[in-house]
């Protein structure tokens, strides 16, 4: 098996999530008693909170690049940055290592492709939704994103800042997140792309109107299939 650098802690929810996913999926494939080859570096998120300022972006660029160069030294052969919102910075982190960093929303395109769905919509943090670094590289894939309507951004970011990042499952939340999905359906969206690696604690897959595509657990199983040289 090849050794993956994990980029965590933004927030530590999901770098869980991540590290039980991959190991799942190692020791289903490889043996009861395997584990995946991992090195994670558990960034400090308080300074990387709702950055807004070109500044504050800045900032998160220089913090992750180091991670990766620690990374790297430590003998990762790849990276995952196990953040949506993180990918802002990505061009800029994988310019300055030499070890492939495998892209969320190029792995969450696969997937979509892989079953024939694109016509989607994009739930996640205000920047996820709004700004292009993710949602360009859907659309350069030929999937179609519908447009963000600002009362759901508003209501999903403040769902996601103030609960899901701090491990706080509401069921009043689960309940406004698949009253969204069901109104995205009557807006023509065929799937559902879940562009925040902690919303899969109150959206769940099986219990909606439309197919869900949760970026965490997919990008997990693509950080799996690379441990295992299946990608």
């Amino acid at each position: 098996m090849r050794k993956l650098g994990v980029i965590g802690g933004m927030s530590w929810v999901s770098t869980r999530g991540y590290y039980e996913d991959i190991n799942r999926i190692v020791q289903r494939k490889v043996g009861a008693h395997s584990s995946a080859p991992l090195i994670i570096d558990s960034l400090d998120f308080a300074p990387l909170y709702r950055l807004s300022s070109r500044e504050d972006w800045d900032r998160a660029a220089d913090a992750l690049t180091a991670s990766a160069k620690r990374l790297e030294a430590a003998g990762a052969e790849a990276l995952v940055i196990a953040a949506n919102s993180m990918h802002c910075v990505y061009d800029r982190v994988a310019e300055a290592v030499s070890i492939p960093i495998l892209h969320i929303a190029d792995c969450v395109a696969d997937a979509m492709i892989a079953e024939e769905k694109t016509k989607a919509a994009v739930l996640g943090t205000r920047n996820v939704m709004m700004e292009e670094f993710y949602r360009r590289r859907l659309v350069a894939r030929d999937i179609e994103l519908l447009p963000p309507e600002m009362d759901t951004v508003e209501t999903v970011d403040r769902i996601v800042y103030e609960e899901v990042m701090l491990g706080k499952v509401r069921r009043q939340s689960e309940r406004t997140l698949r009253t969204i999905i069901t109104n995205l359906e009557k807006d023509g969206a065929e799937a559902i792309v879940l562009a925040c690696t902690e919303l899969n604690l109150i959206v769940h897959t099986e219990a909606n109107v439309l197919p869900i595509f949760d970026g965490a657990a997919i990008h997990a199983k693509a950080a799996a299939n690379w441990i295992l040289g299946e990608s």
